[in-house]
């Protein structure tokens, strides 16, 4: 195994190149498997890595980083975050919370103190949470292309209303993290950029991890791209100002990526108490607990602990997925918009921790003709729905915002995305009445069928 390796990273490479082949069995399972899934979803360029037992058994980059240059993806190649981002906002929140700086029950009118009435009750816990109620609408308001200053975004965020009170539901919110980012700064006087630098990315040696930035030169920089009709197309732009927020716009390798999972399995960012505070999951007042901690999810994978986040921005994807008890972690970095780096890094940790491996879909032949009472729109959150349609003898979901697929039935109430690792559960009364579906992406989150 060779690698092209950065003056700063010299001395993880040259380790890298000595690893024993300790795995190769399962190694050579990996790639065929990886290049399969390229191939079917059409993407460009990826690097994994996978950490066994603290040490890397594999690091390898597949395709290429930019199509129009011919490069190939490496391990050194850089892409951005998404949401996989709102671990270390998280993090850098949670340091200075120890250092007494921030806390977790101060209202953001602390840190911004001409707030709206509705948002007095919210506090820094509840953003990282997502129960604060503030808004994604908060996108509707904004122009992607144009430039804002913080104070911009604070009074276009405040001019949607809450999802719900403060604390009594659920519903991820990238604007709560854009605010967390806001906080940082107010509390601080630093850009929360510059801290997450100062705090983590130095002290780790996680030489390429950074905000984004277009303009300057970064070395290894992987192009990010989406399928317009199968048709392979660059990524669309975005303002300096939306690459900049604290939802997740991050620059980073895998390499950087293994530097950080190291880290989280020591006390040298954050006590082990604040750790595991970031990893439970969180009870709204209406008596739900849902599997999300402090920019975490938390899952139950055939009964073994798995702490992970997804991440998606301008043509990439992202997966962090944590195997806690197995002391397994699996990375992987597209840069395809439509790649779905989950399914591949719960498939890929299956190859070392058999347990762990997804349960096969598969369709299966039966009458759909019941299947009309799936039919309808289902509340998973205050505001927030999934709707269930049917179009002759295909039948799709739409979670939210998102665009509708397609779903095949696997028995009389599972159903299941061929194109994404999402499966729901029709969940029925004792009369046989349809009352609501389980939806089971990085957790599963219950939703009531609605009248």
């Amino acid at each position: 195994m060779a690698f092209k390796c950065a003056t700063a990273q010299t001395a993880l490479c040259l380790a890298l190149m000595f690893i024993p082949s300790i795995a190769s069995a399962q190694s050579d399972k990996v790639d065929e498997f990886v290049r399969t899934e390229m191939q079917k979803s059409k993407i460009p360029g990826l690097s994994i890595a996978v950490v066994k037992n603290g040490e890397i058994v594999k690091a390898k980059g597949y395709g290429l980083a930019n199509v129009e240059l011919g490069v190939p993806a490496t391990p050194e190649t850089i892409y951005q975050s998404g949401s996989v981002g709102k671990q270390f906002i998280a993090t850098l929140v949670m340091m200075l919370v120890e250092q007494g700086k921030m806390g977790l029950d101060d209202p953001i009118s602390k840190y911004i103190p001409d707030t709206p009435d509705m948002w007095k009750p919210i506090t820094i816990r509840h953003l990282l949470r997502h129960t604060s109620g503030i808004s994604n609408k908060f996108y509707e308001q904004i122009n992607l292309r144009q430039d804002y200053t913080e104070d911009d975004l604070v009074k276009k965020i405040a001019v949607a209303p809450l999802d719900f009170q403060p604390g009594q539901s659920w519903i991820y919110s990238n604007a709560g993290y854009v605010m967390l980012g806001i906080l940082v700064h107010k509390a601080t006087g630093k850009f929360y950029g510059d801290l997450l630098r100062e705090k983590i990315f130095s002290p780790l040696g996680m030489a390429m991890a950074r905000i984004i930035n277009e303009a300057d030169i970064v070395m290894n920089r992987a192009a990010g791209y989406h399928l317009v009709n199968g048709e392979l197309k660059n990524q669309e732009w975005v303002s300096p100002t939306f690459n900049s927020t604290a939802d997740g716009s991050l620059y980073f390798s895998i390499l950087d990526m293994v530097k950080w999972d190291t880290a989280l399995n020591s006390e040298r960012l954050l006590r082990r108490a604040s750790l595991e505070q970031m990893w439970t999951p969180v009870k709204t007042s209406d008596g739900q607990v849902k599997p999300y901690g402090f920019g975490w999810a938390i899952v139950d994978a055939n009964g073994h602990r798995l702490i992970e986040h997804g991440g998606a921005w301008q043509g990439f994807k992202a997966h962090i997925a944590r195997y806690i008890d197995d002391r397994l972690s699996v990375i992987v970095l597209a840069n395809l918009a439509n790649a779905d780096p989950g399914r591949i890094a719960h498939t890929i940790a299956g190859f070392y921790v058999p347990e762990v491996a997804p349960r096969e879909h598969k369709e299966a032949a039966i009458d759909k003709k019941p299947f009309s009472l799936y039919v309808g729109n289902y509340e998973i959150a205050t505001g927030i729905t999934i709707s269930i349609t049917r179009e002759a003898e295909k039948f799709y979901a739409r979670v939210a915002s998102q665009q509708s697929a397609e779903i095949f039935a696997e028995s009389e109430t599972e159903f299941f995305e061929k194109a994404a690792d999402i499966q729901f559960t029709f969940v029925k009364d004792a009369m046989g009445t349809v009352t609501g579906l389980i939806l089971h992406q990085n957790g599963n989150f219950e939703a009531k069928k609605m009248k």
